[in-house]
């Protein structure tokens, strides 16, 4: 307690870092207050409080932090934007021409403005659809009579395109003037921000059962904790590759000096993926269930059944499988090993007992697809968890942190906020956060799209 309250001392007597913080506090309290003013043309009052919509609209409910279903401003929250991030991401792996841009200084601007023109039309989009899912029963109760439909459509129109490009606003300038990753941390905040009233309702759920529900509830939370730790070390572990780096000679002709070649070594996520094989993996399952939910027979019904229940084995057993597809997939898009083996070679550093060139690319392939195999099937456990949990009778919004999305995301950005405060600590030659070594967030090694 004496080591956590010096700490915080330290933190707060830098100056430049507690502004950072004071900043990114304040603007995630401005998207949270946001995210519960309603949409012109509906009454608040009028809302019902339901449990959230599910399937693809419960995912992008979650990472709006509730928004979406209660009808807000920023009901669609910095998803737009992700979405364009993503699609440039891979015009880059796809199309030369942004490959190149994405090199360059003044490429890569012209990238951030390509992909905020693409966020507004994404969000014009969505914008025109959320609308339509306005008009449900549970929305349309709640409809101002004064407002006609065009003047409706086109209010939500534009106060939502408006909302989302304030939200991307925020979260650019938190990256630049506050604390960590202004976007990601804007999901995680949305995210964890229905942790407390989740653990709430599972801890009166249990005790209302009686027959040692305290005594459930506490090895559920016991189990939590080693779901959270066990998250941890998939975020964290990587597999070093030792590098030596050649002899060179400095100072002139005369007084020229030969010095050693220095030791280092590459660090290779054995989840380089992050949280984005789930997402995909999860947008992809609701596809069967929904084109099958059309016809009427009782062999689709129940093949329906089967998709929709998370608890379901197969239900787990496709999901796992198509957790691991796409880990081995988008960590192939994200990872180049023959451009890390030319920037090898042009820095004068070579792996031990390997060939520069082709054959360093190829050892650094061969390390890359073994250890993204474990890292693959931990991903698809910590996927599949929330199913699990639920089939032991943890309530289905405290499950939903039993690994999966949430924690994923949440611990990742944590770990990279945690990261960015005690590089400023070490700076100023202040003890780190831990004692045992510094912390490695996903900013240390090539994480792909940020979320």
């Amino acid at each position: 307690m004496k080591k956590l309250i010096e700490t915080l001392k330290n933190i707060w007597s830098i100056e430049e870092l507690r502004k950072r913080i004071l900043f990114t506090i304040i603007l995630v309290a401005v998207y949270r207050v946001g995210c519960f003013i309603t949409l012109p043309g509906l009454n608040p009052a009028l809302l019902s409080e339901g449990s959230g919509p599910g399937g693809l609209l419960g995912i992008l409910d979650m990472f709006a932090g509730g928004a979406f279903s209660r009808a807000s401003i920023f009901a669609l929250g910095v998803m737009p934007y992700i979405s364009a991030s993503i699609f440039m991401q891979l015009a880059g792996i796809v199309v030369p021409q942004v490959a190149k841009l994405q090199k360059e200084e003044s490429g890569r601007r012209k990238i951030n403005q390509y992909t905020r023109y693409i966020t507004v039309l994404v969000t014009a989009f969505q914008a025109s659809a959320y609308v339509a899912y306005l008009s449900t029963q549970q929305y349309a109760v709640a409809r101002v009579p004064e407002f006609s439909p065009f003047m409706f459509w086109l209010s939500t129109v534009v106060v939502l395109t408006a909302g989302t490009l304030f939200v991307m606003w925020m979260g650019e300038k938190i990256t630049d003037k506050g604390i960590g990753n202004g976007t990601s941390l804007i999901i995680m905040v949305g995210i964890l921000a229905r942790l407390p009233q989740s653990l709430m309702q599972e801890f009166h759920a249990k005790n209302l059962g009686g027959g040692g529900g305290l005594l459930i509830f506490l090895i559920e939370m016991a189990i939590f904790i080693a779901v959270i730790v066990g998250l941890i070390l998939l975020t964290q572990g990587t597999r070093k590759i030792p590098l030596n780096y050649a002899r060179r000679i400095i100072g002139s002709t005369n007084a020229a000096r030969e010095v050693s070649g220095s030791r280092d070594f590459i660090p290779l996520k054995v989840n380089s993926a992050g949280v984005m094989p789930i997402i995909f993996a999860q947008a992809i399952m609701f596809i069967p269930a929904t084109i099958v939910g059309f016809a009427n027979s009782e062999s689709s019904q129940g093949f329906v059944k089967a998709l929709s229940d998370h608890t379901s084995l197969w239900y787990n057993i496709i999901y796992a499988v198509m957790v691991i597809a796409f880990t081995y997939f988008y960590t192939a898009l994200i990872f180049n090993p023959t451009e890390m083996a030319d920037n090898l070679k042009r820095n004068n550093s070579f792996i031990p007992g390997v060939k520069p060139g082709e054959p360093t690319a190829d050892y650094i392939a061969t390390i890359m697809d073994r250890i993204t195999l474990p890292g693959a099937v931990f991903l698809a456990i910590a996927g599949i968890l929330p199913g699990i949990a639920a089939l032991f009778g943890v309530t289905s919004g405290f499950a939903s942190f039993y690994g999966g999305t949430s924690m994923l995301i949440g611990v990742g950005v944590i770990l990279d906020t945690l990261q960015q405060i005690e590089s400023y600590l070490l700076m100023r030659h202040y003890d780190g956060l831990m004692k045992t070594g510094r912390i490695s967030g996903r900013a240390t090694v090539n994480s792909g799209a940020s979320v």
